[in-house]
């Protein structure tokens, strides 16, 4: 597990275009995408991440496992009206293959490490309902749910 670069971009697109496919099929995926996912073009959004880490305002880890690109995470820093700040992930991913090796617990601790250096007072993850492993996961790491977000779709199904 390393810092990303704008070397990894074709690898963190990869691997955000695999997360996507995943979660699109989950309960409240397709709402997901379009409210809190993230935007097209795909390598624009992470070039940006990488550019807003480079400010050291964000971070971007790239998880590797027998220096296979297998994972990605990242967070960025997000100031809040009281002046303190929160760290907040947008992705977390790792591909099934090399879930269970511990590069999810890797990134997630070094996010964690990355958040306190950063003087944020917290860090904030979208879990979808239910996503049970992905609670569990963040639950691990001392993320507790803080609020239920509900919704209901008044367009007609497919």
């Amino acid at each position: 597990m390393r810092v990303a670069t704008q070397g990894d971009l074709d690898e963190l697109v990869r691997l955000a275009e695999l997360a996507r496919l995943e979660l699109g099929d989950e309960r409240g995926g397709p709402m997901w995408q379009l409210l809190h996912g993230r935007p097209d073009p795909l390598p624009a959004t992470l070039h940006a991440d990488l550019a807003e880490a480079d400010l050291d305002q964000g971070v971007v880890l790239l998880g590797t496992f027998a220096e296979v690109a297998a994972g990605f995470a990242a967070a960025h820093r997000e100031e809040l009206g009281d002046g303190t700040a929160l760290a907040v992930i947008s992705d977390v991913y790792v591909e099934p293959g090399f879930r269970d090796l511990g590069l999810g617990g890797a990134l997630m601790e070094e996010l964690l490490a990355w958040a306190e250096a950063h003087d944020c007072r917290g860090l904030d993850a979208l879990v979808l309902p239910g996503m049970r492993h992905s609670k569990n996961y963040f639950e691990r790491f001392g993320l507790t749910a803080r609020a239920i977000l509900v919704h209901r779709d008044l367009r007609p199904g497919p």
